[in-house]
């Protein structure tokens, strides 16, 4: 895998704009990820990914590993095949799933034992079984096994999940050896909002030689101003010539302003998951349709954007859908809300390019309602 920044702003830790090549394509950044946690992005197909301008999308290790399972996708094909989506794909190691969905769950040095969510099976995740299924996958970007303390976990418990991380990244670059053409693993910075751990977790990681290096344990309930500290105390400490990628962010301001603090890469269910409760992303903030006052509205979700929604159907319309739980309300949401991630960081990208970044995102700030 291959990545190169082709416009920054000033500094090592300042606004991006690169070219990321996989196996299955290229993308630029920064991008923005739909989440596929089953094999499937919610309420859109994979035709509609590619018209609302997706490039790369989201898998998740845990969930497909108990569900439908290894064996099943391996006959598929890999992933790829199996759902059905030509694109680049990053698959999520299954260390946040395991420490916040699964019951009984067991953590020591070998490892993760855990019950499943789904039915109570007793299953055990070590750092190199995380990358023999994602090899299975055929991920163009693997996640190592990570241990995602709680946000609000005392330091001394960050601190050892700091170590733990570090020696089960290294036990996972090991596995997997040299990558195959087209295809990355990332390593998974953690430290919570400790910046003296965030510092030492991102030097080991960077140490060992990582393809890109995520930035975990965030958006998790901290402030946004201790969110953007961890991030400045992470990023000033990884290679500038690797992808950045901020892990389960996708609030359009705070995406905006960690854009500015030099991350590549971005993941969230927010955008699908706002869509099926009948609510649209606009650039004035969220607009909750499903409201009684748009039910004479007959204007777009959002004036002047060229989606498909957009360009061919009225709140009011939207609205009575949602009311009456027809599908096709929520996925007439879902292709907006993507939409509108995907234009917000295409438009970021030509800033950065452009050398306007600071310019463009106080004004796309100071219009935005949060």
């Amino acid at each position: 895998m291959r990545f190169t920044v082709v416009a920054a702003g000033a500094g090592s830790t300042g606004p991006r704009a690169g070219v990321l090549e996989t196996a299955h394509g290229r993308v630029e950044t920064p991008v923005f990820m739909p989440v596929g946690t089953q094999g499937t992005v919610k309420g859109i197909s994979p035709r509609e990914l590619r018209e609302v301008g997706t490039r790369i999308l989201l898998g998740n290790t845990y969930h497909l590993y108990l569900r439908p399972g290894v064996e099943v996708i391996r006959k598929a094909g890999g992933l790829h095949a199996f759902m059905g989506w030509e694109g680049p794909i990053l698959t999520d190691s299954g260390g946040y799933q395991v420490f916040s969905l699964a019951a009984l769950r067991k953590v020591d040095d070998r490892g993760v034992l855990f019950r499943s969510h789904i039915d109570g099976s007793e299953h055990f995740l070590s750092p190199e079984k995380v990358m023999d299924i994602q090899m299975v996958l055929g991920s163009d970007i693997m996640m190592v096994l990570d241990e995602c303390p709680p946000s609000d976990a005392p330091r001394e418990v960050v601190g050892r999940a700091v170590e733990r991380t570090v020696a089960w990244a290294r036990r996972s670059l090991e596995r997997v050896g040299p990558r195959p053409p087209g295809r990355g693993l990332f390593g998974i910075v953690q430290g919570g909002l400790h910046a003296d751990l965030r510092r030492e977790s991102a030097q080991a990681l960077a140490s060992l030689g990582f393809d890109g290096y995520a930035i975990g344990g965030l958006g998790l309930g901290e402030s946004r101003e201790e969110m953007l500290a961890a991030v400045e105390a992470t990023t000033e400490h990884l290679p500038p010539d690797r992808p950045r990628y901020f892990m389960g962010l996708g609030t359009p301001a705070e995406m905006v302003a960690v854009i500015a603090r030099g991350v590549d890469m971005f993941d969230c269910v927010l955008p699908t998951r706002l869509g099926r409760h009948g609510t649209a992303m606009t650039r004035r903030g969220n607009v909750v349709v499903r409201n009684a006052a748009y039910a004479e509205d007959f204007g777009p979700l959002e004036e002047g954007c060229g989606c498909y929604t957009c360009r061919n159907f009225t709140r009011a319309y939207i609205r009575h859908l949602v009311s009456a739980k027809e599908i096709l309300g929520l996925v007439l949401l879902t292709h907006h809300n993507l939409h509108f991630l995907h234009r917000l960081l295409a438009e970021a990208r030509r800033a950065v390019l452009s050398g306007r970044f600071e310019e463009w995102s106080q004004e796309f700030l100071g219009g935005f309602a949060s």
